[in-house]
């Protein structure tokens, strides 16, 4: 875990990244989802992060006190907007609330204006998500 420096941060190779999940140091963060720290530690503050969901991983609910900026680099999400597929950018305002689930797996870039804070537990199974938005 980085702290934010007063220089860019460089951070090539992204998409490799997302193609070849294993050359990465991936922390647990969710049931069935891992998560490695670009830039700040989550609990203050900017941050970004690589974030991978294993097939039926999910997030729980949570409330976004910032702009989150998503983009999905290998796979595909959903959560109560809709499916979310590879190359989707998704940008969720200060103020939303949502969690979210991977039925086949992905890859995500997430970029955090300010930290999440999380609303339930554990999350919503699958199941109780809009039936549109089951399966991806």
């Amino acid at each position: 875990m980085q702290s934010i420096p007063a220089t860019a941060i460089l951070t090539p190779g992204l998409f490799d990244s997302a193609a070849r999940p294993e050359r990465i140091s991936w922390r647990p963060f969710q049931p069935g989802v891992e998560i490695h720290r670009l830039f700040g530690g989550g609990q203050t503050g900017p941050s970004a992060a690589l974030i991978r969901f294993h097939p039926g991983g999910t997030v729980p609910l949570h409330h976004h006190a910032g702009t989150e900026y998503i983009l999905v680099l290998a796979g595909s999400q959903t959560d109560e907007n809709g499916a979310s597929t590879e190359g989707t950018l998704i940008v969720n305002p200060p103020g939303t609330q949502h969690s979210v689930v991977s039925h086949t797996g992905c890859v995500v870039l997430a970029i955090y204006e300010k930290p999440v804070a999380f609303i339930a537990e554990s999350p919503a199974p699958p199941a109780t998500l809009p039936a549109m938005l089951t399966p991806e």
